[in-house]
This record gives structure tokens, C-alpha cells and sequence, in this order.
């Protein structure tokens, strides 16, 4: 029997944006691999998304629209038909708009699924001619895309294939072997050529197998690390002082800001040893070009935009910008932004009436925005019961009896169970969209395999059905996706260079398609697109905020009390980073990626084990003010003391009704609105009960060896 296959992307939240095949036979797909002719994904997926056809098929899909008919949360729903959804959303939402405006009426989504059509636009266009209240979506990277914009005036990284020319790659606080895993093919190149690997993250990673060296700071210090390699680099007279002057801003001041992190300081602050910190100063100096890759684990402190400021810094001090190799690699993303205009239509729309702070989403839900109050929350691509900070507030929230919630989601999931109309969504192989990435510079064309299971529909299908229900017939509302794809492409063709040649129909051909850039590598040319055109060390953009416009350090504290019965001096800082299983808390419900994953776990230093009486396996119960869970405890050299991690995307049911993110504070960072995982203390101890199975006292880096 012949069989269809159909070329797409990879929708998650990843860097990679893989490349990917669907067989398709009577209309089933039968058969999910990745492209063996993209350049990046180059025939191989993560673990993550092999088993994909196992979410696109599995019983617990939502395949009709359902309306709550018991209790917020109690699992009691009635079905209803599309016609019956949109109408009692219409009818809700035009009460409310009258009655409080449409301020009251919040849409919440994040990276459920990227994509221009599903995604960016559906982020904007409806909500911004509705007139609701905007969403601040900067759960993820807004400090640090905010840090390097501010510094380097846009994020442009190197491609994969460039680190083979690096002769040392630092891993700042960044796992890619689980988060950006084609990225781990052009190191190990790289290290056969003779390239150096350091680790520096609190927690012995998957990536941090075959490195040369790995230091474990404490959480939230890598900025004070990152001024005091500074300042050794420029007391030894290793910085380009020369390139200092020609491409920087604010270098004297800089310069006179780093004498106050001598090495004696900053092992104080970091519980680094004086010696690795000099050590490694002088290995980064050393080594042309000099590579220092990050991700959006740094910045979720407190401190995070002035962390990732500082570690921006270092490839400025050493003159390693614009270097083939060497600099910084953080996000492609600056390379393609999509005309605004052609996205969200705002010329058309009335101002937004308001901005939401995504983490803040209890508090905002219990009273925090009152004038008027949020009266109806709709949420899609976003798990925040599971997925965002404070979540015991998210619940108390999501339970009032005067909000009207509903979510369009694939699963009922911690969130959905709350609302009072949950809509079945589509799954990448059923909907179409265009992907950029931000890891690499391709464009790649999803072209729906399958027909919408059951009664599913895309995020833009139910925009499209709500727009013509609430009464707003502008015709960009009603635009097909390959409409909306067109518009957009052809705005932002017509003013960015790099997508010459880049048509929707060269894309429909299902090949990716690069853009085209100028200088290959980032900032050969010298040219940075910031207001002085140069590195900005000293930032007046951030001064005329109130911001300190020099690369610095604050403590990065969580005031939160010990919870009653518990003593101060056992804190311990809790890291919540990525499983390796799971984007977020999608695809956590898959019954082979829970097989691999395990039971939900934290990490512990034998240390801090022993001082608490807990042995490997022992049920322990995490706790703050903010909430608990109840973890199985892994007793690991892995994670350093004084610290513990358990990592994120766990949905509550699979453990006690909780998962880590009761205990994560909501509290902003420093930059951009940021999110604060990180900067969390807890209380950790056994409950006496034993986990039975010795096969998952293992920790994931022992797992994964």
C-alpha cells in the first residue's frame, strides 16, 4: 500500500524546530521521523518527540467541546457542539464587555505550540480588536532577551556548524543535551578538534559528560562569577584593550566597577573556591576564539537580566565579538522578527487598556487587578495550573465562582480541569503553520498529515469562529492560515533582506528554507545595531529606566519565612530546570516518556540528606510559605550542597494534587517583567514512607549516562 508523506516542524518550545516527516496511510498517520535532509535535525529526533504519534492518538485526546456542569475542578462535564461553545463564549464575554469593558477578559498562552499562525498571531489580532487586556508574556526569557538586546542591540547567535572553529565552549547554566539537543553534535565536533567544554551549573547536567571542567556555583551568584573572571582577566592584562576602546560604550566605568570583585569576594559569594575562579579566567582568556553558550536558566533570578548583562560582558573584555566561534550564543531570534504590523493589525485596533504580568497570574486572579477586575480568562498553548509560579494561587484563583474560564487545550490538563468550557485542540500534524527557530536561521512550512481528530480545531480556527460571533468583521480576522502566512511574509520581505527568495510556495515545497545574513557570523562586521552602533557596557536606555546601566550584582534572595516548625539555617535553594522528557508540562502525560522520566523526584546532596535523616527512595516533602509537594528523594553527588532540584513539567494529578511550582515565587526579576523559578527557598524532610522500586533510585544524569 502506497503511503503520503507529509513534511512539517516541530511545534515545541525548543531551539531546534526540527524538521519532520509524517507517513500517512488511509488518512492515519502511521509513521512520525525526523527529515534526514534538514541541515539541523539531519534525520534524528529527541527523545522527546519520537514517540509523537502516541499524544496524536492517545485516548485521553479531547475530541468535542464540553461544558462544566459540577463543581470548578470536580471532573463533571456535559458535551455541547461547537455552536453551542462559541455562542455561550459570545454571550459571556459581550455581558461582561458592557458591564465591566473588555479589559476584563484576559487571554493567557505561551509556547504550547509556536508558529506564526497558531501562536503570533493568535496572540494578537482578536484580543487586540476585542480590546482585552494584554497579556505580558515573560514567563521564559524576557530578562535575558531584554539584557543582550540592551547590550549588543539584537540576539544573533552562530550557527551549529560554526562551533567547530571555537577552541573553548563555556556552558553557562544551560543543559542543551536535554534542551537544545542538535546543538550536541557540532560540541562533540568540536571537542575532536581539540575544543575545551566547561560546565558551570549548580547541577552535574547530562551535558556536562565529557567536559573538561565543571564548577557548580550557588544559584543566582553567576553574575558576581562572571565580574570576578573580569576582573582577573583585566589585572593579568589578558583583555583587548584595544577593542575595548574602538566597539564599547561605558569601558572605563565598567572597568572601575570590576575592582570591587576580587577573586576572595566572588568565591565567597558563589562557594567557589578562589583557585577554579582564577583558573577559569584564565582558560577563557586564553582560548580564541572563546565560546559562552546560555540559555534562559540564568535569568529566571531575581538578578537575571544584570547576570546575563555580566556574562555578555566577557566575550566584549576578551574582544571575542564578532569572531567566527567565539562570542556569545544565546537565540537567533533577532535575525527574523515578523512585521508587527502585518501580525497584529494594532492600526486597526482600539489601545490596549491594560498589560497582565503572566506570573502573576494568581494574584491577579485573587485581586491584585481589580479595575475591573478579570471577570473571564481564556487560555490556550499554557498549562499555568502546572506550569507557572505560585500555583497553589492559581488554583484558589481558577476555583472562584464569578470567573468564566475557558481552555482550548488537546488534554485535560491541571488547567483545563478548572474551566467552565474546555475546546478541543489540534496537534501539529493536523493544523498549518510557518516556524522560525531560534537556535538556527531556517524556515520551515507545516503542512497538515491528518485531518482534525474528532471535532478539534486549530488556535486560529477558534479565533476566526469568535471574531464572527462577537460581531468583528474585519476581514483579517477571517483570513485563512496560508492567508495570514502570505500577508505577513510579504510585509516583512519587503523591509528585511534576509528572506530574499523566501516565497509561501518555495516553502509549501516542504524543504527548509535559510535566510539570508549578512555578516554570516554574528557581528563580524563590527556593526552593533544599538544606538551608539557599538557594545553597550554602559546603557543610557537602561539608565532612563532606573535601571543600573553597568553589568552588576545584587544578592539574589527569597525573603519568603521558613514555614512553621522549620528552622532558617535548613534552606535549602531549590532549582526547578527542564526535564529531560518534557517540554514544560508538554508531553508529561505520555505513558513512555513517564516510563523514562520516573516518578517525580529531587535531587539532594548526601550531605544535606544525611542531616535530614532521608535515604535514597524516602518520600520527602518539599515546603515554603508559597506550598508543598511530596517528591521521591534521589540521593546524588550530582547537585551540589545547599542546593536540591527537581525539575519542572510535572502535571499535579501524577503526584499529590501538587507539583514544585506551589512552592516557585511569583515575585518579578529585575528586567522585562522576569520570571523567578529559581529564587526559591525550601524546607525539605522525610515523611517516612519509602518508594519501593530500586530501579528509580537513580539520578537523571545517572540515568541518562
Amino acid at each position: 500500500m502506497s503511503s503520503d508523506l507529509i513534511h512539517g516542524a516541530c511545534p515545541h518550545d525548543c531551539p531546534d524546530t526540527c524538521g519532520i516527516i509524517s507517513e500517512v496511510e488511509n488518512g492515519r498517520a502511521v509513521n512520525f521521523y525526523a527529515d534526514p535532509n534538514h541541515p539541523v535535525t539531519q534525520g534524528w529526533l529527541c527523545a522527546k518527540v519520537r514517540p509523537y504519534l502516541e499524544r496524536v492518538y492517545h485516548p485521553d485526546r479531547l475530541t468535542h467541546p464540553l461544558r462544566r456542569v459540577g463543581p470548578k475542578g470536580g471532573g463533571q462535564w456535559a458535551r455541547i457542539t461547537w455552536d453551542e461553545a462559541i455562542a455561550e463564549i459570545a454571550a459571556r464575554w459581550q455581558a461582561i464587555r458592557v458591564e465591566s469593558g473588555a479589559a476584563a477578559i484576559l487571554p493567557y498562552s505561551y509556547s504550547g505550540t509556536l508558529g506564526l499562525v497558531q501562536m503570533t498571531v493568535c496572540n494578537a489580532r482578536l484580543w487586540n480588536r476585542l480590546g482585552a487586556s494584554h497579556l505580558q508574556r515573560s514567563i521564559c526569557g524576557a530578562a535575558a532577551e531584554f539584557a543582550v538586546e540592551s547590550t549588543l542591540g539584537a540576539r544573533h547567535s552562530p550557527a551549529y556548524e560554526d562551533v567547530a572553529q571555537s577552541r573553548l565552549i563555556i556552558l553557562w547554566g544551560h543543559n542543551p543535551a536535554s534542551t537544545a539537543p542538535h546543538f550536541m553534535p557540532a560540541l562533540r565536533r568540536a571537542q575532536r578538534a581539540g575544543a575545551e567544554t566547561i560546565v558551570i551549573d549548580p547541577r552535574r547536567t547530562l551535558s556536562a559528560h565529557g567536559a573538561s571542567l565543571h564548577l557548580a556555583p550557588l544559584p543566582g551568584t553567576d553574575g558576581a562569577l562572571a565580574l570576578g573572571l573580569a576582573h582577573i582577566i583585566v589585572q593579568e592584562n589578558r583583555h583587548d584593550e584595544a577593542w575595548l576602546q574602538a566597539n564599547t560604550v561605558g569601558w572605563p566605568q565598567f572597568k572601575a566597577r570590576l575592582a570591587d570583585y576580587p577573586p576572595a569576594r566572588v568565591a565567597q559569594v558563589t562557594g567557589l573556591a578562589e583557585s577554579a575562579i582564577v583558573d577559569l579566567a584564565r582558560r577563557y582568556a586564553s582560548a580564541r576564539p572563546g565560546l559562552i553558550k546560555i540559555a534562559d536558566g540564568l535569568n529566571r533570578h531575581r538578578n537575571g537580566g544584570q547576570t546575563v548583562r555580566a556574562v555578555c560582558a566577557l566575550p566584549a573584555i576578551t574582544g571575542q565579538y564578532g569572531a567566527a566561534g567565539g562570542g556569545l550564543a544565546y537565540s537567533t531570534s533577532g535575525y527574523l522578527r515578523w512585521d508587527s504590523e502585518a501580525v497584529s493589525h494594532a492600526a486597526d485596533c482600539p489601545p490596549a487598556p491594560r498589560s497582565v504580568n503572566m506570573n502573576r497570574l494568581g494574584a491577579a486572579l485573587l485581586g491584585e487587578i481589580n479595575d475591573p477586575p478579570i471577570r473571564s480568562l481564556y487560555v490556550y498553548g499554557a498549562n499555568p495550573a502546572a506550569s507557572a509560579p505560585n500555583a497553589g494561587a492559581i488554583v484558589a484563583g481558577l476555583q472562584r465562582s464569578d470567573l468564566f474560564t475557558v481552555v482550548h487545550e488537546l488534554f485535560m490538563t491541571d488547567t483545563a480541569a478548572y474551566a467552565d468550557i474546555v475546546l478541543p485542540a489540534t496537534s501539529q500534524l493536523e493544523h498549518t503553520d510557518l516556524h522560525k527557530a531560534y537556535g538556527h536561521t531556517y524556515l520551515q512550512y507545516n503542512r497538515p498529515a491528518i485531518a482534525p481528530l474528532g471535532e478539534s480545531k486549530s488556535n486560529w480556527d477558534v479565533m476566526r469562529l469568535l471574531a464572527q460571533a462577537l460581531g468583528l468583521d474585519d476581514p483579517w480576522l477571517q483570513q485563512g492560515a496560508d492567508e495570514v502566512i502570505e500577508e505577513v511574509l510579504t510585509a516583512t520581505a519587503n523591509r528585511l533582506p534576509a528572506l530574499h527568495g523566501i516565497t509561501l510556495a518555495r516553502l509549501q515545497e516542504g524543504r527548509p528554507l535559510p535566510l539570508t545574513l549578512s555578516p554570516a557570523a554574528p557581528f563580524a562586521d563590527l556593526n552593533f545595531p544599538t544606538p551608539s552602533g557599538k557594545v553597550e557596557l554602559f546603557s543610557q536606555s537602561l539608565a532612563d529606566l532606573g535601571l543600573d546601566p553597568l553589568p552588576g550584582f545584587v544578592h539574589d534572595d527569597d525573603t519568603a519565612p521558613a514555614p512553621d516548625g522549620c528552622a532558617e539555617a535548613d534552606a535549602l535553594q531549590l532549582v526547578s530546570g527542564a526535564a529531560h522528557h518534557f517540554v514544560s508540562s508538554s508531553l508529561a502525560n505520555l505513558e513512555s516518556l513517564l516510563a523514562l522520566e520516573k516518578s517525580p523526584f529531587l535531587e539532594i546532596h548526601p550531605l544535606d540528606a544525611a542531616a535530614r535523616q532521608i535515604g535514597q527512595g524516602d518520600r520527602v516533602i518539599v515546603e515554603n510559605r508559597r506550598g508543598r509537594c511530596t517528591l521521591r528523594a534521589v540521593v546524588t553527588g550530582a547537585v551540589r550542597p545547599g542546593v536540591v532540584v527537581s525539575p519542572k513539567g510535572r502535571w499535579s494529578r501524577q503526584g499529590d494534587g501538587h507539583n514544585v511550582n506551589w512552592t516557585t515565587s511569583d515575585a518579578l526579576g529585575d528586567m522585562a517583567g522576569q520570571s523567578t523559578f529559581h529564587s526559591n527557598r525550601v524546607w525539605v524532610r522525610s515523611d517516612s514512607r519509602q518508594v519501593p522500586a530500586p530501579a528509580e533510585q537513580q539520578s537523571m544524569e545517572d540515568q541518562h549516562a
